[in-house]
């Protein structure tokens, strides 16, 4: 859903009040910052207390974890994928970089969001693919850029640099700097230098 569509409620199709959507955007930045902390053992109950709503407005939002989940997920890929115009104006290189920076704190909170998704009935598959499709579609043009303006390998493909990428920030003990480093040290190797 876009930022612009008003949300509707799972009952009907008229647009939430003002004050629901305000109460269903604060669950979901309590959510974000509950299970950056807390991990998948997160209760509901403390969601809602972070929010400062009651558990009651929260069911209403969200009827079930696995709903709250697949929305939180849903919105942290929506928003990567936005942060990948942000560098639009940048050198194409750079450019790459920059966006690519921006997946460390995403995996973090992925990968809690992800471990729930894959422990719901559906496993949270068809969401996942369709996310991971997104971010592809969203880095994309990044690497087309760069791959045209000669500083990045032609033989490489967004999947295979997703991949490196998001395998160096789901390592263990780690601090931000240190994987953004490690990011930087693994895209290096991308940079076109010889023939292929």
């Amino acid at each position: 859903m876009s930022s612009t569509e008003a949300p509707t409620t799972p009952t009907d199709a008229r647009p939430m009040r003002a004050d629901a959507i305000r109460n269903r955007q604060k669950i979901l930045v309590a959510a974000r910052e509950a299970f950056a902390q807390g991990g998948e053992s997160t209760a509901l109950e403390e969601i809602a207390r972070r929010a400062g709503v009651g558990i009651g407005t929260l069911y209403r939002h969200f009827p079930t974890r696995h709903e709250l989940v697949q929305e939180l997920y849903r919105e942290e890929v929506d928003e990567l994928c936005r942060r990948a115009g942000d560098f639009d104006g940048d050198d194409a290189w750079d450019a790459l970089n920059g966006w690519l920076e921006q997946f460390i704190p995403f995996v973090a909170t992925k990968q809690v969001l992800a471990q729930e998704l894959v422990s719901a009935p559906d496993h949270g598959r068809p969401l996942m693919v369709d996310c991971r499709a997104s971010l592809e579609a969203a880095g994309e043009p990044l690497l087309s850029r760069a791959q045209e303006a000669g500083v990045v390998r032609s033989d490489v493909t967004i999947d295979q640099v997703v991949q490196i990428v998001a395998g160096i920030a789901k390592a263990p003990a780690a601090d931000a700097e240190q994987l953004v480093a490690l990011v930087h040290i693994a895209l290096d190797g991308l940079r076109f230098n010889a023939p292929r």
